[in-house]
């Protein structure tokens, strides 16, 4: 990852051929039925095997890039943050370009362990928290979290100025959802009181308090692509992962979805749109087109083809 991630002006995602090149013409991924749909096995079966194979009990989200398109309100105030404690390595004002922070965070996970990769690989900063570089654990943790804690602040005035919204498709595929019974949840490896900020003011404080279950980075030790945040919510669910299915925008996501057993679509950002996403059962560049009944047949698909 050191490498990869070693300078802002040269750095590349993976050696892989990019799944959705950015110069793409998207038509053929507008509606559903022209989906690239990925299993390990293509063979269609009968809607009879299909009904008694899987049942869609919950549908679970992640809020950064899947019910916001966030990446930049972040990177905007990871910076503004940067400035007004006069942040500076190697004696240079830190400011995370977009290239840079397109690549960062589809990488690592949490606003945390973004910092500390980067002040390791980079050096620790001068700052008005501590003048000099911090040396010691304490120190480093420190600024860390008083950086992180007023990012957070002004996160959360940007979301309040009320020009945010939805990526489109998003409430009403949850009100399907809940219409038809299913169990709803959010997971998101952000820190909890941004998610839940940015839940009241983008989907509503009812649909907010009608979720079954919600969990952010706060809720478990280790960040996405680690499967713990969807392991948990699978307990406090009370399903099977294999009637599952996840809503990621980002390799981060999928990684910690399949790896707790999940199926996972995808619904990409123009920042996560040339990444990998071999593994997801779906690819969309929005849910506009997408319905319920989609995301049940998809799963059904996957379980009865294992």
């Amino acid at each position: 990852m050191a490498s990869m991630l070693s300078s802002h002006s040269n750095l590349s995602l993976s050696s892989s051929p990019p799944l959705i090149p950015h110069s793409r013409n998207l038509s053929f991924l507008s509606k559903p039925s022209a989906l690239c749909f990925r299993t390990r096995n293509r063979r269609l079966r009968s809607l009879s095997v299909f009904a008694s194979s899987a049942s869609l009990e919950a549908l679970i989200f992640d809020c950064d890039g899947v019910i916001l398109e966030s990446e930049h309100l972040h990177r905007q105030a990871y910076n503004d943050a940067f400035a007004h404690f006069n942040v500076r390595c190697s004696s240079q004002p830190l400011n995370w370009d977009l290239e840079f922070y397109d690549q960062l965070q589809n990488l690592i996970g949490g606003g945390k362990p973004k910092m500390r990769w980067y002040f390791k690989e980079h050096g620790w900063p001068s700052s008005t928290i501590f003048e000099t570089p911090p040396e010691d654990d304490e120190s480093r943790s420190k600024l860390i979290d008083t950086l992180q804690d007023w990012k957070t602040e002004r996160y959360k005035e940007i979301i309040k100025s009320g020009t945010v919204q939805p990526r489109p498709g998003v409430l009403r595929l949850m009100d399907e959802a809940k219409a038809a019974g299913k169990k709803l949840a959010v997971c998101s490896a952000a820190t909890k009181s941004s998610v839940i900020l940015c839940l009241e003011n983008l989907i509503g404080i009812e649909r907010f308090q009608g979720l079954d279950c919600f969990l952010a980075g706060d809720d478990v030790k280790e960040k996405k692509p680690d499967p713990s945040i969807y392991l948990t919510a699978l307990k406090r669910l009370g399903v099977s992962e294999k009637d599952c299915l996840v809503v990621e925008d980002s390799v981060i996501g999928l990684q910690a979805a399949t790896r707790a057993g999940m199926s996972c679509v995808i619904t990409y950002t123009p920042s996560t749109a040339d990444q990998d996403f071999k593994d997801a059962i779906a690819i969309y560049p929005d849910l506009s087109n997408v319905r319920l009944n989609d995301l049940e047949l998809l799963l059904q698909n996957v379980v009865a083809a294992s």
